[in-house]
């Protein structure tokens, strides 16, 4: 099995790029399902279907150019105020795509974390989302995260709950509360931040996605709807980010 450094060379390669200007970890908002759908005259649902089998089709495409980490925003905490059919039809579709993807993840060696509250989750949805973690927690390839029930402003505010309890009792000195320290009691500890955010559907938005961890993301935006997003959309995001000089926030002198 090809390891994360020689697919990245292999990419690099096809794509007459230099290896480092490939992103490491992709963030990716998947906006137009529902668009999607209304073009073609379908109900909504049926475009979170379609888009359900765009997950598929990037998230190995990902695991093929060498990428480390995969983060989808799927259901945000502000999607609970959609109209009660959309919901519960999204929920069952989570049920059983969670299922339904297993053994794909695991010939493909893809490690599957949370990002997001489980309460609130229907029973179903939270029983077959820690049954696939557990399945795949020992996999070494590609991570994909799925930010489920998520809400960035909900991430830090639980980083900061967990920080106060621990200096409360003091397993943690006021002293030691700095970036780092807040980057591990995230969502996402253990994941370098986003190099790439990819926003379908035209939207200029953040929408409350990992406001802490994308403050030196690259944004591309397609207007591309989700269901329609494709391999080379993908790589044409990819070319599109290894264009970018990445400063963080210094001055790069020639």
């Amino acid at each position: 099995m090809e390891s994360f450094e020689e697919k990245i060379k292999n990419t690099a390669k096809r794509l007459g790029l230099n290896p480092e200007h490939i992103p490491r970890h992709i963030a990716i908002i998947m906006d137009g399902n529902g668009r999607w759908a209304q073009k073609k005259g379908l109900p909504r649902v049926a475009g979170h279907r379609q888009g359900g089998k765009t997950v598929e089709k990037i998230a190995l495409h990902c695991v093929d150019l060498g990428v480390k980490s995969l983060t989808l925003y799927s259901f945000s905490i502000e999607n609970w105020k959609r109209p009660e059919d959309e919901v519960n039809s999204l929920m069952y579709l989570y049920t059983r795509y969670l299922v339904e993807i297993r053994p794909t993840l695991m010939k493909n060696n893809v490690k599957l974390i949370h990002l997001g509250r489980l309460a609130g989750l229907p029973p179903s949805v939270k029983a077959e989302l820690a049954e696939t973690i557990r399945l795949t927690v020992d996999n070494t390839g590609m991570t994909l995260a799925l930010a489920l029930n998520y809400g960035g402003r909900a991430e830090i505010i639980d980083a900061a709950k967990k920080i106060a309890q621990q200096y409360k009792r003091g397993q943690l000195c006021l002293k030691n509360i700095d970036e780092q320290c807040i980057s591990r009691h995230l969502y996402t500890a253990g994941l370098d931040d986003p190099d790439l955010l990819i926003r379908t559907a035209n939207e200029m938005r953040i929408s409350n996605f990992l406001l802490w961890q994308i403050s030196y993301s690259e944004f591309y935006v397609t207007k591309t709807l989700w269901p329609n997003f494709k391999k080379s959309d993908l790589e044409k995001a990819i070319l599109a980010y290894a264009k970018r000089n990445r400063r963080f926030g210094t001055v790069k002198l020639s």
